[in-house]
């Protein structure tokens, strides 16, 4: 199990807000079937397998440009960790022990 952080960037809008952008993105996790996810305030984080993941990731850079922008810029990091399964709520959990000690 993986966990990635997507951010994905419209570049060339005729605003600067970029939600709209943004949400087209979002939706295409929406759509997918049994994915984890969290929708944060600087990117998304994404629980699954790494080939799944980079599929979604596909998904979400090419609906950006189906907004009718000309240029997106899309950040991926991910944390693949094989001795162990571990998920978003793991690593959560793990740094709230760290912290109470």
């Amino acid at each position: 199990m993986a966990i990635a952080e997507i951010s994905v960037v419209p570049l060339g809008t005729k605003t600067p807000s970029v939600s709209k952008y943004v949400a087209r993105a979002v939706k295409v996790l929406q759509e997918e079937k049994n994915l984890k996810y969290e929708t944060t305030a600087m990117g998304t984080i994404v629980e699954d397998n790494p080939d799944r993941i980079l599929a979604v990731v596909r998904k979400m850079h090419e609906a950006a440009f189906a907004e009718g922008v000309a240029r997106v810029v899309t950040t991926v990091k991910i944390d693949d960790r094989r001795d162990e399964p571990r998920s978003m709520q793991d690593k959560l959990a793990s740094l709230s022990r760290a912290l109470q000690g």
